[in-house]
């Protein structure tokens, strides 16, 4: 990660998440997977929409899918890298508007990830503790790779380390849960003000498809919207919101 955080600096972090094949799983995993829907279906009609559903959350899941874009802002510089899988095309390293694009497998672009993030001490997401950190963390494992911050130690920020703070923007906004609906980054963006990473019409639901279509620049571009997002959604909390 080339993107020269100091010490005491934050990070804006953000991934993007296939599913595997369904069909390439073996009879056991497959049987595992479907077993509730099969029990909780009534009729064939309703157990097909379900494993639809089931098929295309694959992607949400570590055990069922793996990282394809790990993008990373610094929060002072506001700059960046978008690490992105990109099978079977040859991308040249580019850089538009202060974000460097690389194209690497997934373990390479965690392994990259965890070398930097050992130059911060803050790490900012939205709904990075139920989902992204998680991923990344396992990920990381099944590749052989350990994690150079633990950034899943104590939900609130007293209980954490001091140089791997992670403040997941869910919690804090929903004063960890307290608020009845935490929401999602498109409606705390839109009750912000701010502009929405949906706002050119790709959403995370979006990206399984984009990359069997193999519009992999799509999906990174589309992750830097999420960065930037999250970036301003952090100085309105900072602002506003931390006490």
């Amino acid at each position: 990660m080339s993107n020269g955080g100091v010490s005491g600096g934050k990070l804006i972090l953000d991934i993007e998440t296939v599913g595997v094949d369904f069909e390439s799983l073996d009879h056991a995993t497959k049987d595992g997977l479907t077993r509730w829907i099969r029990k909780e279906s009534d009729g064939e009609e309703e157990y097909r929409i379900a494993l639809e559903e089931l098929k295309d959350g694959l992607g949400f899941s570590p055990l069922t899918g793996e990282i394809v874009v790990v993008g990373v802002l610094d929060y002072h510089k506001n700059e960046g890298v978008v690490y992105f899988q990109a099978p079977g095309e040859r991308y040249k390293e580019f850089s538009e508007e202060g974000i460097t694009f690389k194209q690497l497998e997934e373990k390479e672009m965690l392994q990259k990830f965890w070398d930097g993030a050992r130059k911060y001490d803050y790490f900012v997401t939205f709904s990075g503790r139920s989902f992204d950190i998680p991923f990344l963390m396992i990920r990381s494992a099944a590749h052989g790779i350990r994690p150079s911050k633990d950034l899943m130690r104590g939900r609130y920020v007293y209980q954490q380390t001091p140089n791997a703070i992670h403040i997941d923007l869910q919690d804090q906004l929903s004063f960890y849960g307290a608020l009845r609906r935490k929401g999602s980054l498109h409606l705390w963006t839109r009750a912000f003000s701010i502009e929405s990473p949906k706002a050119q019409g790709i959403t995370g639901d979006d990206v399984g498809r984009l990359f069997k279509e193999k519009k992999f620049l799509d999906i990174a571009k589309y992750n830097v919207g999420d960065l930037r997002a999250t970036r301003t959604l952090y100085e309105k909390w900072q602002n506003y919101l931390n006490f």
